[in-house]
């Protein structure tokens, strides 16, 4: 399937605008499964469900032009990437609700739950964007992994595949990472 997808991709490039039609199929389930495992610890009334989260970060992606999409694994990366950005609007339209910035209000959590060490914790969705920005002037890579794994719902297996690294290396990245996340967090 990943050959199939890369291929797509290349011919979606070239100009074959059905190839992107038929690229969203095969990928479509591993992203709605990314969205859910961000969402899951959601209360049941979630305005934000995974469907919707797939769908916006879809058309953010791709109405925003023609980006350059090399395989699947970019296109995983990328997406996890969008979902990032999609979620931080979602956190920012809530906190601007919560400070009487608009009339009705939107019932959106804006905490991520993030497992650690099997605990887990619960992070501000926007605390995070701020610190992963942080982190993405000093280590563009470390930033990159944490993004997928928190907000891309990646395991250490796939980001090494998407990375082109081993799963020990990234779980070693991710072990950085969120040390240096929680430091950061700490004294911000």
């Amino acid at each position: 399937m990943a050959a199939e997808v890369t291929l797509l991709l290349k011919r979606w490039r070239e100009g074959d605008e059905s190839a992107l039609h038929s690229v969203m199929p095969l990928v479509y389930s591993e992203l709605h499964r990314m969205a859910r495992l961000f969402l899951r610890n959601r209360p049941s009334g979630e305005t934000l469900q995974p469907t919707a989260l797939v769908n916006e970060a879809y058309l953010k992606l791709f109405d925003s032009g023609q980006p350059q999409l090399a395989d699947r694994a970019h296109f995983l990366a990328v997406m996890s990437r969008v979902m990032r950005q999609v979620l931080i609007d979602y956190a920012r339209a809530s906190s601007a609700v919560k400070r009487g910035g608009q009339a009705q209000r939107v019932d959106w959590d804006t905490s991520i739950v993030v497992e650690q060490g099997g605990s887990q914790s619960q992070l501000r969705v926007l605390e995070v964007d701020r610190a992963l920005d942080a982190l993405s002037g000093e280590n563009p890579s470390l930033a990159q992994v944490i993004e997928m794994h928190y907000f891309g719902g990646m395991t250490a297996e796939e980001i090494a595949f998407v990375a082109g690294r081993s799963a020990h290396v990234i779980r070693h990245e991710l072990r950085l990472a969120r040390a240096w996340l929680r430091r950061e967090l700490a004294d911000g």
